[in-house]
């Protein structure tokens, strides 16, 4: 694989993540399983990843934990809150604690789970 396509599918983890916490708070809250009713959930956190992603120009290291994964975490959150209370959507501290905590738990993880894995191999390589 090309290292263009390497690097634009290097930041799908993140919308994973993305989508995982949306999914899970829907059903949490006994939410509608509608494909209209996730979009709309959904978008706020994407454009705020989206955003995160631009600011650190997170394709050219995307397992970076500092600074493409902490930026793109907090923008990721807070650009999302804060869409939401524009759209009308609203937020409360709690849930945006929750978001945090999620979001930097799985966005920041996978990205240590890949350094992790790559200082194995690199280290199983010079045995």
């Amino acid at each position: 694989m090309k290292r263009a396509a390497v690097q634009r599918a290097a930041v799908l983890p993140d919308l994973c993540c993305v989508l995982a916490f949306v999914v899970i708070g829907r059903a949490s809250h006994g939410e509608a399983a509608s494909i209209a009713g996730l979009a709309r959930t959904l978008w706020p956190f994407l454009a705020g990843l989206a955003a995160g992603l631009a600011a650190t120009r997170g394709w050219r290291r995307p397992a970076a934990i500092v600074p493409t994964g902490v930026v793109v975490w907090l923008a990721t959150v807070a650009l999302g809150m804060l869409l939401r209370v524009v759209s009308g959507q609203g937020t409360t501290f709690a849930f945006t604690l929750v978001a945090l905590a999620f979001l930097g738990l799985f966005m920041l993880g996978w990205r240590a789970a890949a350094r992790g894995s790559a200082a194995v191999r690199a280290a199983s390589l010079r045995r």
